[in-house]
């Protein structure tokens, strides 16, 4: 069988199409495979950190990004009475080179896969394709997959692979047979968007609250998206539930599900009954991760993204990871060909990196300030914030964060491009 491309990645979602453009900004061949027959504009909103947004930025996109989100200027904490804990400043208003972007995940994968398209050529990306299995010999790597309908489809070979297939990754799963379910967190999550009038700066992100009452982030996603001057709001609603029984990662849930925590948070500056109430669809899903593994890669095959090392949603850093796991694999391949060393390098160096954000969210992410504002008051109104806790153990406390997930000001700036 002769070889089909050099490159394999499995999975068109954020990580597997950056990895396409980075792969053809170095000249390096490849071909995205995805099972659905049809790439649609799914998900809720995200945000892009100042570090992700450098590499889309190395890859030419700030401008495509410009054109579908928000840049983020502020963060803002609040309690569940709605007062106001902690503000900072964001993106290039915090000193960064880069901005930081809201904006829907739908429109961030239909942005990346229209440049993949138009860059790499529109075979570039073959769907139908789901993935059975691999086998790897001393040329490459011969991956089996089946159509829409289980059918056989031809063979695929390649001289690595990379395995781009999101949490419930078919690829991880061939290497980790026995890995089980993800670790379900205690808390799930429903989500939506819909549109809402601006509030606070109008390019807030906003988050609230603390279990066992609830927690809250929402922001804007898109700008101006109708006469009335309204503005795309995604929001994302925590509560503490039993495990589920079975993971339905697009499942849709009823208002009543999660309603009545929220049914009094009409806040000066949002009214949030009424932003869940006109909102539909409301998708549900349980907050998850997995325990950090010693390697990604066996052989010339290894994973990317959340295949590698899904995350809970507290740090705005899922998407972001995914970005640099691609950026510094194109580097590793740039540097040493695509081959098994390149992977040995990209694996010693985002295993590493990453299972301490994995870890960090679960431990100290961001809305830690919440909850250390919540355990010191009970959960009750403060009269000033500054007697509860002082601006300098807020700051430390996203600080250090910074300094886990790679986006303190200085060291981006200074670091040495991936690629």
């Amino acid at each position: 069988m002769t070889k089909d491309t050099d490159v394999m990645i499995i999975g068109a979602g954020i990580g597997g199409l950056v990895l396409a453009l980075s792969l053809h900004q170095i000249g390096r061949s490849c071909r995205v495979f995805e099972s659905v027959a049809e790439l649609k504009p799914l998900g809720a909103g995200i945000n892009l950190l100042p570090h992700a947004v450098r590499e889309l930025d190395e890859l030419g996109l700030v401008p495509a990004l410009d054109a579908v989100a928000i840049r983020t200027q502020d963060a803002s904490y609040f309690n569940h009475h709605g007062q106001f804990i902690y503000r900072e400043v964001a993106g290039q208003a915090a000193g960064y080179a880069w901005p930081q972007f809201s904006i829907h995940r739908g429109d961030l994968q239909m942005l990346l896969l229209k440049a993949v398209r138009e860059r790499l050529g529109e075979d570039s990306v073959v769907t139908g394709h789901r993935f059975v299995s691999v086998e790897q010999d001393s040329g490459g790597v011969v991956a089996n997959f089946v159509d829409t309908k289980g059918e056989p489809l031809p063979a695929v070979r390649a001289s690595v692979m990379i395995g781009c297939d999101g949490v419930n990754s078919t690829v991880r799963k061939q290497f980790y047979p026995h890995e089980g379910d993800p670790v379900y967190s205690g808390l799930t999550i429903w989500r939506g968007v819909t549109p809402f009038k601006p509030f606070l700066s109008g390019a807030d992100t906003i988050r609230a609250g603390w279990m066992p009452v609830g927690k809250l982030m929402v922001y804007p996603i898109r700008d101006k998206i109708d006469a009335q001057g309204n503005q795309l709001v995604n929001w994302v609603a925590t509560l503490e539930r039993p495990k589920p029984s079975t993971y339905d990662w697009n499942g849709q849930a009823k208002l009543e599900d999660f309603f009545e925590p929220y049914s009094k948070w009409q806040f000066d500056w949002l009214d949030v009954p009424q932003l869940l109430r006109q909102t539909k669809p409301y998708l549900v899903y349980p907050m998850v991760d997995r325990d950090p593994v010693p390697t990604w890669t066996f052989g010339k095959v290894t994973l990317l993204g959340d295949a590698a090392h899904p995350m809970y949603p507290r740090g705005s850093n899922g998407a972001g990871q995914s970005i640099l796991d691609a950026r510094y694999l194109a580097g590793c391949f740039k540097r040493s060909g695509t081959t098994e060393d390149a992977l040995q390098e990209y694996d010693k160096v985002r295993v590493a990196a990453t299972g301490k954000v994995v870890l960090m969210n679960r431990a100290n992410p961001p809305d830690t300030v919440l909850r250390v504002v919540y355990e010191r008051t009970q959960g009750k109104r403060f009269k000033n914030i500054d007697d509860v806790i002082s601006k300098s153990e807020l700051q430390a406390i996203l600080d250090r964060y910074k300094a886990v997930a790679g986006f303190e000001v200085e060291k981006l700036a200074k670091r040495p491009s991936f690629v």
